[in-house]
């Protein structure tokens, strides 16, 4: 018996990196667990891409495929692009007829991306960026989701969605129920250069890469800058590739560790390490990445069967909203 219904998305912004596979790790044990919708979050890739909309949809295509790859199942879950199923929309309008501005205002991202990407040259204050946060709530309530796996950054959105949900149950009748979040552990990545991991700052590696271009990323990683020579003492903690011996030489992270303070092991050694064992670790994605990239069409009709049950699982649920609004 299941547990119940799960919906998650990403925006699609491209190929996929090593700090997304914790998130994919959560979404393949829910998929044994409960019915889960995962879909591709176009419509609010618009928020920020809006005046560079070309590579939406080739993003999507190559996002599904790293899912697949790494182990999503659209034997047993529902994989689809958010913009085949209008119901987002039409959940998303009526929605916002009777939820407060304020509630939009007071969500800690918005300030904050404003904020940030105004650093950057460019104004993303439009209604709908204001509004994606009453889109994910549609997001989630239109499949009548049970639960959302999220990280504690995700919970104030989380928590907008269990409002407009209780508003609407009692200004209408009870459609919605009030989904929980399902707290995940995300690991976090540092990136090449030790800061957040992340393609706006060049520092990621991707999941798919070839050995030698993976070979480059880890040569590139900085590592403790008070060692000048191999036999100083270095401070592990402080140091990017430490991070990564952590994940992928667990046996091996504690001895490393010690070698490094006592200026027993040299940083293109300790890089060498954890290569290999990275490159070990991404083969296997990268091999089953290939096979399914060798079947034509293949991508296009996943997401096609995954549009098709995502629709009827939404018209169900707005036939019963148009009922209670009396529209």
């Amino acid at each position: 018996m299941k547990k119940g219904k799960i919906l998650s998305g990403m925006r699609p912004t491209g190929r996929l990196h090593i700090g997304h596979l914790s998130v994919l790790e959560n979404w393949i044990k829910l998929q044994d667990e409960y019915s889960c919708f995962f879909f591709s979050a176009d419509w609010h890739a618009l928020t920020t891409s809006f005046d560079d909309t070309g590579d939406i949809k080739k993003n999507a295509l190559e996002m599904v495929a790293d899912w697949l790859a790494v182990g999503l199942d659209p034997e047993k879950s529902v994989i689809f692009n958010q913009s085949d199923v209008k119901e987002h929309a039409e959940l998303h309008l009526l929605f916002s007829m009777i939820t407060p501005l304020a509630w939009l205002e007071r969500v800690p991202s918005f300030k904050d991306q404003i904020q940030q990407f105004k650093e950057q040259g460019k104004d993303i204050l439009m209604y709908g960026f204001l509004g994606y946060p009453l889109l994910q709530a549609a997001d989630v309530l239109i499949y009548r989701a049970d639960a959302v796996p999220v990280g504690e950054d995700q919970l104030p959105h989380l928590e907008l969605t269990r409002e407009v949900a209780r508003r609407f149950n009692s200004m209408y009748s009870r459609v919605f129920p009030e989904p929980k979040a399902l707290l995940a552990k995300v690991s976090s990545f540092p990136g090449t250069d030790n800061r957040k991991m992340s393609k706006s700052y060049s520092n990621d590696i991707g999941i798919f890469l070839e050995a030698d271009e993976l070979k480059e990323k880890v040569n590139s990683m900085i590592t403790d800058p008070a060692r000048i020579r191999k036999t100083d003492p270095g401070d592990p903690e402080i140091c990017c590739v430490y991070k990564f011996h952590k994940l992928y030489s667990p046996n091996e992270s504690e001895s490393i560790a010690e070698e490094c303070r006592k200026g027993q092991i040299g940083c293109v050694a300790c890089k060498k390490i954890v290569f290999t064992n990275m490159d070990n670790s991404l083969a296997e994605f990268r091999e089953k990445r290939r096979q399914i990239i060798a079947r034509p069409n293949y991508i296009q009709e996943v997401l096609a069967d995954g549009a098709l049950k995502a629709r009827k699982e939404a018209a169900d649920t707005m036939s019963i909203v148009r009922e209670a609004m009396k529209i």
